[in-house]
């Protein structure tokens, strides 16, 4: 994963990116969300606000004031992640808009957590199936389901070619995909329903604009394929747990990223166990083969 300096992040600020598209970076850096959770809002007269992220005061003032007393049709989220919904609860007091999008989803975790927990106390007022449309200022902005990095993950498609993609493709790393909730085998077929459209640029939720969106993507899908293949290659050579197959597959891998990797590591073995691959003893997998 890249790394970045906050320092340079205009945080609390409403940036323009194209008409009717806007950003309020939230000041949450961390190694999982870059230089923090991007904030974007739709529209010009009427505005839609798409992950409006952490509770914060300050990034809750500088959407008020993005806003600038402007009707908001919709308050959307993307996934329910607590860098990405909490905010939903103040902002729809604060405005009077329905929180609008993906569906409630909360999982207790045994193990340390590889991203952000799960938002206990999201509550939509709507949620949008793959392909429900909501009209703002004119426009329209569709859901696009897109389950992996979560189960109840959906990308948002504006016309016009723009593509709000949360977490799913991110401007500046690989997705976390960790289990239980994390599937590896839905994320690469969400990344396929992605390669199949004609977006012409990402607006995700970390990380700069992606301007290449189809390039990115298959670019996405083979990395994740290699992994795949190094994973098996590694469990075919000896039997290993997962803290062995991490140290083969990720030489040098920063410390705060091992359990990220980990929770990789697993998704790909859940999928190739359930493709008959590999199997395990235990801790250790091997080949099935």
């Amino acid at each position: 994963m890249a790394t970045a300096s906050a320092m340079d992040a205009p945080y609390a600020v409403s940036e323009p990116l194209e008409p009717g598209v806007a950003r309020v970076l939230a000041h949450n850096p961390s190694a999982f969300t870059y230089t923090g959770t991007q904030t974007y809002l739709v529209g010009d007269a009427e505005v839609a606000v798409i992950d409006p992220g952490p509770d914060i005061p300050e990034h809750l003032d500088a959407l008020v004031a993005a806003i600038g007393g402007r009707p908001v049709a919709a308050i959307m989220c993307t996934h329910t992640h607590r860098d990405h919904s909490p905010a939903s609860r103040p902002l729809a007091e604060a405005t009077g808009a329905p929180i609008v999008g993906c569906a409630p989803l909360v999982l207790d975790d045994a193990g340390p957590r590889a991203d952000a927990a799960f938002d206990r106390d999201y509550a939509p007022d709507r949620v949008l199936a793959d392909g429900e449309m909501l009209a703002v200022d004119g426009r329209v902005l569709a859901a696009v389901a897109t389950p992996g990095h979560t189960s109840n993950h959906l990308c948002f498609a504006l016309d016009g070619g723009a593509m709000f993609t949360g977490d799913h493709v991110m401007g500046w790393s690989t997705t976390v995909v960790f289990p239980p909730d994390g599937d590896m085998a839905a994320y690469m077929a969400s990344l396929d329903t992605l390669r199949r459209r004609e977006d012409r640029v990402y607006y995700p939720a970390h990380g700069p604009p992606v301007t290449n969106p189809q390039q990115l993507v298959r670019g996405m899908q083979g990395h994740r394929l290699q992994r795949e293949k190094q994973i098996l290659r590694l469990v075919t050579e000896q039997p290993r747990d997962i803290p062995g197959i991490v140290a083969g597959a990720y030489p040098g891998l920063d410390p705060r990223l091992v359990v990220a990797a980990g929770g990789s590591v697993l998704a790909h073995l859940l999928d190739l166990e359930n493709r008959k691959l590999v199997r395990r003893v235990g801790e250790t997998w091997t080949s099935a083969a």
